[in-house]
């Protein structure tokens, strides 16, 4: 089981261990495209603080995030799933993972992130701000700029089985599981079974939820269905939505989207 996450826009401070080593990431195929964004990045926060904060998006209350970037080759490192913080991850709270639970997140989650790319929770990165929506002045839009090294190294961590696809839209566009892939990838929206709406915060620390139980539970789903049996297992209301018919594992090149409705928001 594979599950994309997306990452938190705050995050907790780099701390004092030994800086980023970006030849020590997974995925090494992004080694190139990771460099050119922590390149770009660095040089723009260091030499013009009001520009970088007109391309990042960041009110003046955040300048403090422009003076962190600039520092990212320097920073302590940490594992990234201490360094991605809220409300998922809060719900999610990979820490208190018993060990087993632990070493299954360590070889099933992967967070996409603007600067790079994509990450698993054990590799050692800085505290930084940059989300995928960013559009550097001279790489361009960074969804845009991360979907071919993507497309080449995703099909190969992927696997052949379950692809559970949490991500925002943002960082879902950096990748599409395609042909065989998409057909065992499934998707998930979190609704209030009340009024069947879609509520962010509650959305997701419920889908944080969702990967604690199953990384807890030591439930290996080896496609979409399987995955709705687990959930179900576990206490969830899932609804699977057409096309994708039940029992049928789902049509080449067709992910699974399921709804999952809670009754209590919290």
């Amino acid at each position: 089981m594979l599950v994309l996450l997306p990452p938190s826009e705050g995050k907790a401070a780099s701390g004092r261990g030994a800086p980023l080593k970006l030849e020590s990431l997974s995925l090494p195929g992004l080694t190139e495209a990771r460099a050119a964004v922590l390149d770009e990045l660095v040089e723009l926060c260091a030499a013009d603080e009001d520009k970088a904060r007109e391309v990042l998006g960041l009110s003046e209350g955040l300048r403090g995030e422009v003076a962190k970037n600039a520092e990212l080759r320097t920073a302590g490192a940490r594992p990234a799933g201490e360094i991605y913080t809220g409300v998922l991850y809060d719900a999610l709270d990979l820490a208190s993972l018993e060990t087993a639970a632990k070493r299954r997140a360590a070889r099933s989650l992967l967070v996409f992130s603007g600067l790079w790319g994509a990450v698993r929770v054990t590799d050692r990165i800085p505290s930084y701000r940059c989300s995928m929506g960013v559009r550097l002045p001279g790489l361009g839009a960074l969804g845009a700029h991360w979907r071919t090294p993507l497309a080449s190294a995703l099909p190969e961590v992927a696997g052949s089985g379950l692809v559970l696809d949490l991500r925002s839209s943002a960082y879902a566009a950096a990748w599409k599981p395609k042909g065989e892939i998409a057909g065992r990838t499934a998707t998930v929206r979190v609704l209030h079974a009340p009024t069947r709406k879609v509520v962010s915060h509650f959305n997701k620390a419920t889908k944080g939820r969702i990967v604690r139980s199953l990384l807890s539970a030591g439930a290996v789903p080896k496609g979409p269905a399987e995955l709705v049996e687990a959930l179900r297992d576990l206490g969830y209301v899932v609804e699977v939505e057409p096309p994708v018919q039940a029992g049928a594992g789902g049509g080449a090149g067709t992910a699974w989207a399921l709804d999952v409705l809670v009754s209590e928001i919290h």
